[in-house]
């Protein structure tokens, strides 16, 4: 598991809360933690669980993903999809309903595009079929 990097979490922690216009305070209770450890959490002094990411994240009304990318936990590689997913559930002029839906897309065109990507790697022919060559499986005898 990749190691914490608490400092940059606890600056995102609290940029978040800003923009949502919540008090330390409000945002502790609204997630279930105490004022003090949310504190620790933002000034970089804890480390916190995914669970406790996790509830963060619902107070926040962000993607607990967004969280743990923040926290190390997610690897980077998957940082686009989840920072998609983050704009698009923290949109304040679309509904809950219009942002499920809009992930199901988004959902559905990355499983597409994922299976065409498999297709067209399956029809591209290997190495052996570009050489002209043929592969010896070890069945045939040598040729003399």
């Amino acid at each position: 598991m990749a190691s914490l990097n608490v400092g940059n979490l606890g600056e995102y922690l609290r940029d978040q809360r800003r923009q949502a216009q919540l008090s330390l305070r409000q945002l502790a209770d609204a997630a279930g933690v105490s004022n003090p450890y949310l504190s620790q959490i933002e000034r970089g002094l804890r480390k916190p669980s995914a669970d406790i990411l996790q509830q963060l994240a619902k107070a926040l009304r962000i993607s607990a993903e967004t969280l743990y990318v923040q926290a190390g936990i997610l690897d980077e590689r998957d940082r686009d999809e989840v920072e998609t997913r983050a704009v698009i559930l923290s949109d304040p002029s679309i509904n809950e309903r219009q942002k499920q839906v809009l992930l199901q897309i988004y959902d559905s065109f990355r499983r597409e595009n994922a299976l065409d990507t498999e297709a067209a790697a399956d029809a591209a022919p290997g190495p052996a079929a570009d050489s002209g060559a043929i592969a010896d499986d070890g069945d045939l005898p040598p040729k003399n």
